[in-house]
């Protein structure tokens, strides 16, 4: 019989580094190092994913595979994002009016900010779940 495999120890932040999180670090999820952050990190990128991705148990046992999923998710988005940007004016031209079609661009522009801000999150919440830390400068 083979011993079970432990998952590998992550090394303990030095003194003063525990709970520090990146600028740009999503408010809904704790500090990495915090009590139960990892949990606020599943809960967080498990509202930004599709819903069928919680019927998926390896993505709520694994976060770091759940925040791999969730950055390609948002790329996706963004990729379609950009693509009825670019596209809006050629296809609503006939259908609706010049007012109607400039809200439908500032809708894909405000998108597009918020997606990429959500991409930065998503990211940053990756690199912790992979064992990074953000450290302070003085």
């Amino acid at each position: 019989m083979f011993p079970t495999p432990q998952p590998p120890q992550r090394p303990t932040p030095p003194q003063g580094h525990r709970g520090v999180a990146p600028p740009g670090w999503p408010r809904q999820v704790r500090p990495p190092d915090a009590p139960d952050w990892e949990a606020t990190a599943a809960s967080w990128l498990l509202d930004l994913c599709p819903p069928d991705y919680r019927r998926f148990p390896g993505l709520r046992r694994h976060v770091v595979v759940l925040a791999r999923f969730a950055v390609l998710h948002v790329e996706a988005q963004q990729l379609a994002t950009r693509r009825g940007l670019s596209e809006i004016r050629g296809d609503l031209r006939d259908v609706a009016d010049e007012a109607v079609v400039t809200a439908a661009v500032q809708t894909f522009q405000l998108e597009d900010a918020r997606l990429v801000a959500v991409r930065r999150e998503v990211g940053l919440v990756e690199e912790a779940l992979r064992g990074r830390r953000y450290r302070v400068r003085m």
